[in-house]
């Protein structure tokens, strides 16, 4: 009778011990716009469009918006920048934290650092990658095969699916950046905008039923996402951590699905 109740005991702490070792992390990740307006991805935003983050009503924006993270209690922050600059970015934040240093207007830091500070977090994790392309797709791209390269452009130029990509109206100007941030975090257009990556380039045929198109958006978008999701996975993290995931909109479609 004592072997069966210490045998059932050491079962229990067993079972306890497993879900304890395999409790998931709580994750939230924050979609945002480039708060520096770079351009560098397919839909643009007109100079007269874009606002600027120093501007007192949306330095008052900010703090709200941080405070409302605050409540998640993230004990990791993770920021769109390649881990080849994560020493400059500890340098940064630890200059920040000692007052040496005035924030850029960057969501990395306008939200990333700010909130860390509040939190008294040690640092913040970069995590970005660029994606590979394969074989067929990689002579193209680096330009040694300049014949395919131009039929390649005049696709993507004239893009016959270009009136079926999901957009957005951006409303940062006219509403702010909360109202901004609430749409583009919305679950159903996260949903609408996987289906952009779907179309036009991705059914493109260099010869008739290739798969120039797939390969060439599993390189640079679905694997940048895979690695990007690698390297959040290579994080060090116990089961009462919390990771807030600051991160350009368009790549939540990738990456929420795998969390």
């Amino acid at each position: 009778m004592k072997n069966t109740v210490l045998s059932a005991f050491m079962l229990i702490l067993s079972v306890m011990a497993y879900a304890q070792k395999n409790k998931k992390v709580d994750v939230l990740t924050l979609g945002t716009f480039h708060f520096t307006f770079p351009n560098l991805d397919v839909q643009q935003i007109a100079k007269g469009n874009q606002i600027d983050v120093f501007e007192t009503k949306y330095q008052k924006e900010i703090n709200d918006i941080i405070k409302k993270l605050e409540q998640f209690k993230p004990t990791i922050i993770v920021i769109e920048r390649q881990p080849e600059q994560q020493l400059k970015i500890d340098s940064l934040y630890n200059e920040y934290i000692k007052g040496n240093y005035q924030l850029g207007r960057d969501e990395d830091q306008q939200i990333g650092f700010r909130l860390a500070k509040r939190l008294h977090l040690k640092k913040l994790y970069c995590v970005d990658e660029w994606g590979n392309f394969n074989s067929n797709i990689e002579p193209i791209i680096s330009g040694k095969d300049s014949l395919e390269a131009k039929k390649f452009e005049t696709f993507f130029v004239n893009d016959p699916d270009i009136k079926k990509k999901f957009s957005l109206k951006q409303v940062f100007k006219q509403k702010g950046i909360l109202s901004e941030l609430i749409q583009i975090n919305d679950e159903v257009n996260i949903k609408k905008s996987l289906g952009n990556y779907l179309i036009g380039l991705f059914k493109y045929e260099s010869k008739n039923n290739d798969f120039f198109g797939v390969d060439f958006e599993t390189g640079r978008w679905f694997n940048r996402n895979l690695k990007i999701f690698r390297n959040i996975q290579r994080i060090e993290t116990k089961p009462t951590d919390k990771i807030l995931v600051i991160y350009g909109s368009g790549h939540l479609q990738s990456i929420e699905l795998l969390f």
